[in-house]
């Protein structure tokens, strides 16, 4: 026969596993882990990985589980399908990713029905620069489709047509990526910069991944962007200098690294707010009027509309002693979302 002694013993180790079973928080990651956004993929992994490295005490005395399913493309179907599997099969805690936007507009309905804590981590409306445009005096005068996400086009014809129009500016909307790096090479061999024609867009088309190999054709791009690499503040300076040491000193974090490095601090926010137990409704309400001090600057989440309020950073190409350097000309504090501030493009009243 146990006595009481031993008894009580192992009833303290048997509380003490099932304390230590129910610290572990699964979080269900959708990215496009194949295919043309794989390096996406990769950033955004790196992200969150450096996250939970620099700041293994705001975790304790949770830890992390990441589960990883690939979106694949960016047509929306297969993240759906992913994101359903993370829920139904993998019992996740919380929901991160989404690279591309279709696919996180196709997955919404899926968390919506689950009910767990979703962070998007990259996103973007083409239809705010439009309206910002126009409001400012600007005119447009074309608007040339130039294909989907999912393959890079030949984009001679198009930047052709845009140069016999002569315009005094080009904006440009693409997925970064090599999309970003085509862009640059095409508008340099068609001698557009010299024909008078300012090459402008987000800082999707000078991705800090992509710049060096860019060469003399990115300088003078203007973008505005919420990150770049070189970004001069504090935070910043820390991240990189982390980041070159985790990842190698040649490489470098870009605005994906940092929308997971900030997506995962948000949701470490909700795990110790809800004390690990992250119901999706008192999750999300934890993180309405969240502050982080991020390496793009302090960011705020909109109690209204559960975005996040940034600065923005307007910035221009430069050479350096040989390297591409983005110099911020410019700074807009606390920017809310366009998209839903203004309803226009995917937020527009349907």
């Amino acid at each position: 026969m146990l006595s009481n002694k031993m008894i009580a013993a192992v009833a303290g180790l048997a509380l003490a596993a099932g304390a230590a079973q129910a610290q572990e928080v699964k979080v269900g990651v959708v990215l496009p882990y194949t295919g043309i956004g794989a390096e996406f993929a990769q950033l955004a992994d790196r992200g969150m990985e450096l996250y939970l490295k620099l700041n293994a005490e705001a975790v304790k005395p949770y830890t992390i589980k990441i589960i990883k399913r690939d979106a694949k493309n960016p047509g929306g179907a297969d993240a759906k399908i992913a994101t359903q599997e993370l829920l139904t099969q993998d019992k996740v805690d919380a929901l991160a990713g989404w690279i591309y936007s279709p696919n996180a507009i196709a997955s919404a309905p899926i968390v919506a029905a689950g009910k767990k804590l979703a962070v998007i981590m990259n996103a973007g409306s083409l239809a705010a620069f439009q309206r910002g445009f126009e409001i400012n005096g600007g005119k447009v005068i074309d608007a040339i489709p130039m294909g989907g996400a999912g393959a890079v086009p030949d984009f001679t014809p198009f930047f052709q047509r845009v140069k016999d129009q002569k315009p005094d500016v080009f904006f440009v909307f693409v997925p970064a990526g090599d999309h970003a790096a085509a862009i640059v090479k095409t508008y340099g061999a068609l001698g557009m910069r010299a024909a008078g024609i300012k090459l402008i867009g987000p800082g999707d088309i000078t991705q800090d991944t992509k710049l060096q190999a860019m060469g003399e054709a990115a300088v003078g791009l203007i973008t505005v962007h919420h990150y770049h690499a070189d970004l001069d503040n504090p935070e910043n300076k820390r991240f990189v200098a982390a980041w070159k040491q985790q990842f190698g000193a040649d490489s470098t974090p870009d605005f994906m690294s940092v929308g997971a490095y900030d997506g995962m601090a948000a949701i470490v926010h909700a795990i110790q707010a809800t004390k690990g137990k992250m119901d999706g409704a008192a999750a999300v309400k934890s993180l309405e009027g969240w502050k982080f001090n991020s390496p793009r600057g302090p960011i705020v989440v909109d109690p209204a509309t559960r975005d996040i309020i940034m600065n923005e950073y307007l910035s221009e190409v430069v050479m350096v002693n040989g390297r591409l350097h983005q110099k911020v000309i410019g700074q807009i504090d606390q920017v809310k979302d366009v998209c839903k501030a203004e309803k226009i493009g995917p937020c527009a009243p349907k």
